[in-house]
């Protein structure tokens, strides 16, 4: 999201800031988490420590809910029929992005409300969070800002000792919310602080030092998981789970390997059972039982990333112009959402509807272009090239790239062509040639840069 130059509302210097005044829902899912998470309209003056919301009108939309919301702060002491003609062009915005059959009645009366907290009250209220809920949020938000605003170690630590039943699984999916939106808004000064917070809450809290082993438990789960590399087999990944010393290893063989626990999996340890007796036979039906909660737990985790994924894909496609529509919400695509992409454009083109092809493949196209290095990009452009006359003239009109980061970057497909060349792949042994060329004239031109 770009920032903007304001003045700060304390010292009246310039910071820069992320002001947002729609939030849609609809067509940007990830607007919901920009309001509610503060990343949007928040200022945190360097200058003079001032941190707080700024006055900003607001509209908020949601057409699956039919929720039309808006807000403006009174404060800014504007006539209505001036609010009007700020917050009319945003919701005229909201109705012309719909197509016709999603335009119903509730866009004709928006809902204003009074302060920016029943905002967030009706927001949340839809979601089926109840004021108790909401309550238990805002006191988790508040201990946040204590242990931010602590003067030092001590007086955070004595703040986690009074507040011991609050530092659950909820606030620190909270505090790592607020720390990525922190890290992804330029606010480098909260997010040291809060890397600060992170670690002190990590030893001193019990929910914190039992996220610390699940972590280390994960790595020594990946580790051995790579040591067996392609040796291992639904056997050996059993042999694996069932030498786990405790449950955080089990659900880190579950995270990293849930594709390999199917259904001849789960018939190899029920043999085992069937087999064993005793002692050994409760411990291993404890582990299945384990296993199949955790590989539920995780099958309900991916289902609810995928739904998200594709509610965000599907309103980019919504959108008439694509391009602009990619670009503007680059921030939104996750590694799910950019495999769904590629699963909905094989789809498409097995049902040959071309007019969906079309959209996903230029989604495809800024994806790859955005994600692409741009010395990468330079070393494919001169593949296409039709002769060497063609690489010099590439070469020299991107020159300000020639320099070592590309030299390496194209050393390296080198080493890459010729070793697959060298285990027999014949379009390698071809494409080798002409990389070896490239280089050559890439060399050349890069000496003569430098003279």
């Amino acid at each position: 999201m770009p920032q903007t130059q304001i003045a700060c509302p304390n010292c009246r210097q310039m910071i820069a800031a992320n002001i947002e005044q729609l939030f849609d829902v609809t067509q940007d899912p990830q607007a919901k988490q920009r309001l509610l998470g503060g990343v949007s309209n928040m200022a945190r003056c360097p200058h003079c420590g001032f941190q707080g919301r700024l006055a900003t009108p607001v509209v908020y939309h949601d057409n699956d809910k039919e929720l039309l919301l808006t807000f403006f702060p009174p404060e800014l002491n504007v006539p209505l029929n001036e609010q009007e003609k700020i917050i009319g062009p945003l919701i005229k915005k909201i109705t012309d992005s719909l197509p016709a059959e999603k335009r119903k009645g509730y866009l004709l009366s928006p809902s204003p409300n009074l302060t920016y907290e029943s905002m967030i009250k009706v927001i949340l209220g839809k979601d089926g969070v109840t004021p108790e809920m909401l309550k238990a949020q805002q006191d988790r938000v508040g201990i946040v800002e204590r242990l931010i605003q602590a003067s030092s170690a001590d007086v955070r630590s004595e703040i986690i000792k009074q507040n011991s039943a609050l530092f659950d699984e909820q606030f620190f999916a909270l505090f790592s919310r607020l720390a990525q939106g922190a890290m992804q808004s330029g606010q480098d000064t909260i997010g040291k602080q809060l890397a600060d917070v992170q670690r002190q809450l990590l030893d001193e809290t019990e929910f914190g030092r039992g996220l610390r082993e699940s972590v280390g438990e994960l790595e020594t789960a990946q580790k051995s998981l790579q040591e067996a590399g392609q040796s291992l087999t639904r056997e050996k990944l059993l042999d694996f789970v069932l030498e786990s010393p405790n449950d955080a290893r089990l659900r880190g063989y579950v995270t990293l390997a849930r594709q390999g626990m199917d259904y001849q999996f789960f018939q190899l340890l029920t043999e085992k059972i069937d087999k064993a007796a005793g002692d050994e036979k409760t411990r291993l039906e404890s582990i299945r039982e384990k296993l199949l909660q955790y590989t539920d737990e995780m099958d309900k985790q991916i289902e609810a990333r995928y739904k998200q994924a594709q509610e965000f894909v599907e309103s980019l496609l919504a959108q008439e112009d694509i391009v602009k529509a990619v670009r503007d919400n680059l921030d939104g695509f996750t590694q799910d959402s950019v495999d769904l992409v590629n699963q909905m454009l094989r789809q498409a083109s097995e049902k040959n509807d071309y007019t969906r092809m079309g959209k996903l493949q230029k989604m495809v196209e800024v994806l790859r272009e955005v994600s692409t290095p741009p010395e990468v990009a330079l070393v494919e452009q001169l593949l296409d090239a039709p002769d060497d006359a063609a690489v010099e003239q590439m070469l020299e009109a991107n020159k300000a790239m020639v320099n070592d980061q590309f030299m390496q970057a194209l050393i390296g497909l080198v080493g890459q062509v010729d070793q697959a060349a060298e285990q027999g792949n014949p379009e390698a042994k071809a494409l080798g040639e002409k990389i070896n060329a490239i280089y050559k004239t890439a060399l050349k031109f890069s000496m003569k840069q430098n003279m």
